[in-house]
């Protein structure tokens, strides 16, 4: 039995993830950060058999469940594995579960080229394929893949991007073929399945954390390819909680060029805690205005709030295209 006398706050945490039934706790997985997530599903997998009065001792508020529960070991890594899943799909939560357990049975070269870091990645991708590139880039992390993006030739960087926007799923033949390439240099084996990889929202991933100028250079190429995809891409770089890290002066630039219905109707549909930051760009008089606006306007429609939030985010587009407003912490190569 493991005591659990004096566990920490993630130990808490991960004992009260396991307590829950699946559906819940995926939503609650699905909305943490990747850190986040290791760390908590390394804390799942350590947890021993826990009774249920040392579960009651040591998480409040979960005392009357925990009288009738405890967790037992049996296969505790096929459970984590199954809520990680369902929380963030099948091949990131591979991905994870490699990086909880690195040695694990049947651990790839894809899987070992995951924990390398750029400088190492840069010699497997330099002089290879953009498809075999893109079917990498789409597995590593959205800073990592941007680092090695950085490191091609800057004539197939776009074409690239692209394949990676336009992925879909990907053949079990062409990762066969990529961990060939990877096994010439790591010596490791083979993987069989077919992965759904790719798409805008990991184009938009990659690019935020590529630097301004790279975006410069590449977005264009795209729209010349496809002007549909290279929207789709655009969108997902910049959504409405990106707003979120603007500084006072800046937000209040936006907001002086944002109407007070479109606000309200925008900030209904975050939390309380999200709307502080544009608070903190008014004066206490207009915030507490806003507030009480945004009580008394009752019940919003879903799509009333989105088509709010996407006119704000064009109006700071515009703004930032404009240099009248800053994201990140300044230099060319900052974006958000």
């Amino acid at each position: 039995m493991n005591a659990l006398a004096t566990i920490d706050e993630a130990d808490r945490a991960a004992v009260m993830v396991m307590l829950l039934e699946d559906e819940q706790a995926a939503q609650i997985l699905s909305r943490l950060e990747p850190g986040e997530l290791r760390v908590l599903g390394e804390k799942m997998c350590a947890l021993a058999e826990i009774s249920p009065l040392a579960i009651a001792e040591s998480v409040a508020g979960f005392v009357e469940r925990t009288e009738r529960l405890g967790l037992v070991s049996n296969d505790r890594v096929g459970q984590v594995r199954t809520l990680m899943t369902r929380a963030v799909g099948e091949v990131k939560a591979d991905n994870l579960m490699q990086r909880i357990l690195p040695d694990g049975p049947q651990t790839s070269p894809l899987e070992i080229a995951r924990w390398l870091t750029p400088q190492a990645l840069v010699p497997l991708v330099k002089g290879e394929h953009p498809q075999a590139v893109a079917v990498l880039l789409v597995q590593l992390d959205p800073d990592i893949a941007a680092t090695v993006l950085h490191s091609l030739p800057k004539q197939i960087q776009p074409e690239v991007v692209h394949r990676i926007a336009t992925m879909g799923p990907v053949p079990a033949e062409a990762i066969t073929m990529l961990e060939e390439l990877i096994s010439r240099k790591l010596g490791q084996g083979q993987v069989q399945a077919m992965h759904a990889m790719g798409g805008a929202r990991e184009v938009a991933d990659i690019m935020n954390n590529a630097g301004k100028a790279m975006e410069k250079h590449i977005m264009p190429e795209i729209a010349k390819m496809d002007k549909a995809l290279a929207k789709r891409i655009e969108e997902e770089m910049f959504k409405f909680e990106h707003l979120f890290v603007l500084d006072p002066q800046s937000m209040g630039a936006l907001l002086r060029d944002v109407d007070n219905d479109s606000l309200i109707d925008a900030l209904k549909g975050i939390s309380e805690l999200e709307r502080e930051c544009f608070f903190r760009a008014m004066s206490s008089r207009a915030a507490d205005g806003v507030k009480d606006e945004i009580a008394a306007r009752g019940r919003v429609k879903l799509a009333d709030v989105v088509a709010a939030q996407k006119q704000i985010v064009a109006s700071a587009r515009r703004l930032a295209a404009e240099g009248v407003i800053v994201f990140g912490a300044g230099g060319d190569e900052d974006y958000v």
